[in-house]
């Protein structure tokens, strides 16, 4: 469809809670699908980084998630359910901070209720990277961003910075 521009920390619409999807497997929607695959695609590509969006990032307030990790994955009106006590601390990035770095602690593993394109209801089961990405693209419906979730402030660092500091290793820890 078409790549949109990502909105970037400091726009409002990014803090706004996300309204629910009402009716499904419709051209509206499908168009924002094909928009978050198309802008994601873009951003990787620009970025060198990325394995999901959401639809407040490109300035769309319905609760829909597209990651693509293995493949793509559409999440309608997603909700973690389950969240394990275990937890992981990592350096986190987003689209909407691209040179930004933060670190975090999310949960090891989560259940996602969610809806495919179509409404038919689903639970992902999400452990690892995998439960980290859809934590943080959950926060995003939910008007929340990673830096709102920072071990402290000390731990928002220009990702060039952490690079240097880290000697090139990987600035995601599991």
């Amino acid at each position: 469809m078409s790549i949109r521009p990502v909105l970037l920390l400091g726009d409002p619409r990014l803090r706004a809670p996300c309204a629910r999807v009402r009716r499904y497997d419709t051209s509206d929607l499908g168009a924002l699908v094909a928009d978050l695959a198309d802008t994601l695609a873009e951003c990787r590509s620009r970025c060198g980084f990325g394995r999901g969006i959401s639809a407040p990032q490109i300035g769309d307030s319905r609760r829909v998630v597209y990651i693509d990790v293995d493949g793509p994955l559409v999440l309608v009106n997603p909700e973690i359910v389950r969240s394990s006590r275990q937890m992981m601390t990592l350096w986190d990035d987003c689209f909407s901070f691209p040179d930004l770095s933060v670190k975090l602690k999310r949960h090891l593993a989560v259940d996602v209720r969610y809806r495919d394109a179509g409404g038919k209801e689903h639970v992902l089961k999400a452990r690892g990277s995998l439960a980290e990405l859809a934590q943080h693209e959950i926060d995003h419906v939910n008007g929340v961003l990673a830096i709102d979730r920072a071990v402290d402030s000390r731990h928002i660092v220009y990702t060039a910075e952490l690079k240097k500091l880290t000697l090139g290793t990987a600035h995601k820890e599991m």
